[in-house]
């Protein structure tokens, strides 16, 4: 993994697959940060594995993603306001350029090295669980259900295919393994143990409303969102509060909604807008024992650019 960058005015604190975490270079130790940077690199990681080369641009593209889908749920797609770790000033939405805005006073606290990549978020209580849901039968999920007939222990109904739609949507949470571990999948009642009854529920409910309407959202754009993860946290108030990314490229399984409903196969079904590419050459030339290869230039290469496109798709007036 790259060295984290030196940044004039914060502190590093944590590396993850992709983003690293910075604090105020003044802050006193073992003091809880009011605001923090989020920096998204280029990184990208794949099996619990971070891959070499990265992909160019990537970092601006998670970032600019995601600061879009938080205005949505922040009202904009006219659905109830979702709380998130955006600190209270930053503004959301793309400039004329179709990048992320950011006003004056936050653009002063986003280092020039990390422009464009970097948004500045409130301090959390960030819970270990990854919120999983899924709306359409493909990946791990698809190779349970061909072994038992469920996913993540949810009986489902038989004769499924892979890449197919499920009725409802279904919430299977994950427990969050430290770095180079596999994260864990964990049930509704493992979920209540580890951050109580309340919190669980609210846990399932919120991300279930939250894939439905950016489902919804990337239906009128022509894309299926197929599967998602969020995170959360608890800021002062008690309230629990949307964090990390969320809906971009990494975090989600994008596919093409015309290339589904006509696909033969499931490669031509299942076209994908996401890391789909990286995962499938990996899987095809890594046996997941040790260091994995180096990604090739045109797997690079055909990344970016889906991941360009789907940020141009989604965005479209």
């Amino acid at each position: 993994m790259s060295t984290p960058l030196d940044l004039p005015g914060w502190r590093h604190i944590y590396s993850g697959k992709v983003r690293d975490l910075y604090v105020p270079a003044d802050l006193p130790p073992d003091t809880r940060a009011e605001r923090m940077l989020v920096v998204a690199s280029d990184r990208v990681s794949a099996f619990d594995h971070v891959l070499s080369p990265g992909i160019p641009g990537k970092g601006v593209l998670l970032t600019t993603l995601s600061l879009w889908w938080f205005d949505r749920l922040a009202g904009a797609d006219g659905g109830r306001r979702i709380p998130n770790h955006l600190a209270a000033d930053h503004v959301l939405g793309l400039g004329a350029d179709g990048e992320a805005n950011t006003p004056d006073d936050l653009r002063s606290l986003i280092p020039d090295a990390v422009a464009g990549r970097a948004m500045v978020v409130r301090g959390l209580e960030m819970l270990p669980v990854e919120c999983v849901v899924r709306g359409y039968l493909t990946g791990s999920g698809w190779t349970e259900y061909q072994e038992s007939g469920t996913v993540c222990g949810i009986r489902l109904a038989e004769g499924l295919h892979n890449g197919d739609r499920l009725p409802e949507p279904i919430f299977t949470p994950a427990f969050k393994a430290p770095m180079g571990e596999h994260d864990e999948n964990i049930s509704f009642e493992r979920t209540v143990e580890l951050v109580g009854r309340e919190h669980a529920e609210q846990l399932r409910d919120l991300s279930l409303e939250i894939y439905r309407r950016a489902a919804a959202t990337a239906e009128a754009h022509g894309i299926i969102l197929a599967d998602t993860k969020f995170e959360f946290g608890v800021d002062d108030d008690g309230v629990l509060t949307l964090a990390d990314e969320v809906l971009t490229s990494d975090s989600s399984r994008y596919w093409d909604a015309a290339a589904w409903a006509s696909g033969t196969t499931p490669a031509e079904r299942m076209a994908s807008f996401d890391k789909q590419i990286v995962r499938d050459w990996l899987a095809a030339h890594w046996d997941k024992q040790g260091t994995p290869p180096e990604l090739p230039t045109e797997i690079v290469a055909r990344t970016a650019a889906r991941y360009r496109e789907l940020l141009e798709l989604l965005t479209a007036a």
